[in-house]
């Protein structure tokens, strides 16, 4: 499992994926699908995902309404935002269509 704040159009959002990177072709084909063209991703370690949002966490990861592949964890900006610093996030990706 992995995760990843994608920074988008609309604004950030937390995602947990079990593709084995952020930026997997397939996952990005998903977010497309989503209307996500463009963005900006960087990985998160999951442990720091899980120690932030506690048993958030454990609820997203077993919700059976969602797909194995993409489990959106938190898509309120200013949230992600006070959950985790700037100097958390390592080497950004980027996306753009076309």
């Amino acid at each position: 499992m992995k995760a990843g704040i994608y920074f988008t159009g609309s604004g950030p959002i937390l995602i947990l994926t079990s593709y084995e990177s952020v930026t997997e072709p397939k996952l990005v084909d998903k977010l497309q699908t989503k209307g996500i063209q463009k963005f900006i991703a960087y990985e998160i370690p999951l442990e720091m995902v899980k120690q932030k949002y506690g048993n958030h966490y454990e609820v997203v990861l077993h919700d059976l309404k969602q797909e194995d592949d993409l489990r959106v964890m938190d898509y309120d900006g200013h949230h992600i935002f006070s959950k985790f610093s700037l100097r958390d996030l390592g080497r950004p990706s980027y996306h753009e269509d076309g």
